[in-house]
């Protein structure tokens, strides 16, 4: 199988936080599971809780993650606009940042990135419902469904996070082991509804879905506070 990087598992650190999306991280953990010794990150070893009501254990705390990371990747969830004003984390993601080969999110994760500096200059995509915080934050959007700038890899929401991880693997370990590991996952989406982005969603399945999403306004109020402060001190 051809590799792009020395033949050794890839160190992938993985950030956890309260309210995250579980499939936002489960899906690309199982991707680079195949591939990686993947850390998860919180600030205790105490379990995490999900939006799903199940929680996840962390395996690594925020001063303990190795500084050679292979791919720094934060999931999306309803607890972006907490972890957005959270500036321990924020701290900890442009540490990690400065030193990782990939800077990557799925979801919402990618405004916490834009949060903690990480993506100026790059562009990015997010969960559909919420690029008005991250064009907020002056990060020019990408609409596609994997969005690769550089070092920076981001995603759409919640199922994109397996196209992101292959792409990822691809970028690091060459197209056979990405193709290899979409055949293990047996990775053949076949929808029977064709309701997965606005693009094609009924206009009142889409309203139901911007009526629940209560966070986005959230998000845009603390990433305007947050460019006011920066304007301010510069």
């Amino acid at each position: 199988m051809t590799s792009k990087i020395e033949d050794r598992p890839l160190q992938i650190g993985m950030l956890l936080f309260p309210g995250f999306t579980l499939q936002d991280l489960a899906g690309p953990q199982t991707a680079f599971g195949l591939h990686s010794k993947t850390h998860l990150i919180w600030k205790t070893l105490e379990p995490v809780p999900t939006d799903m009501g199940v929680t996840m254990n962390p395996t690594i705390t925020l001063d303990e993650v190795p500084d050679n990371l292979d791919v720094l990747f934060v999931p999306g969830g309803g607890g972006t606009p907490e972890i957005m004003k959270d500036q321990e984390i924020l701290d900890f993601l442009a540490r990690a940042g400065a030193t990782a080969r990939y800077v990557t999110a799925v979801c919402t994760g990618s405004v916490i990135l834009a949060m903690a500096g990480l993506l100026e200059g790059y562009r990015a995509a997010t969960y559909w419902p919420f690029y008005e915080p991250l064009i907020a934050l002056g990060i020019e959007p990408s609409y596609d469904r994997v969005c690769v700038d550089g070092n920076r890899i981001t995603g759409g929401g919640v199922t994109a996070g397996i196209d992101f991880a292959l792409q990822v693997i691809a970028e690091l370990k060459g197209r056979d082991a990405a193709e290899f590991t979409q055949l293990v996952l047996e990775y053949d989406p076949q929808p029977t509804m064709n309701s997965g982005h606005p693009r094609s969603a009924r206009q009142e399945i889409i309203d139901q879905i911007t009526g629940l999403w209560g966070r986005t306004e959230e998000a845009v109020r603390v990433a305007n506070a947050h460019m006011a402060r920066r304007a301010i001190s510069a």
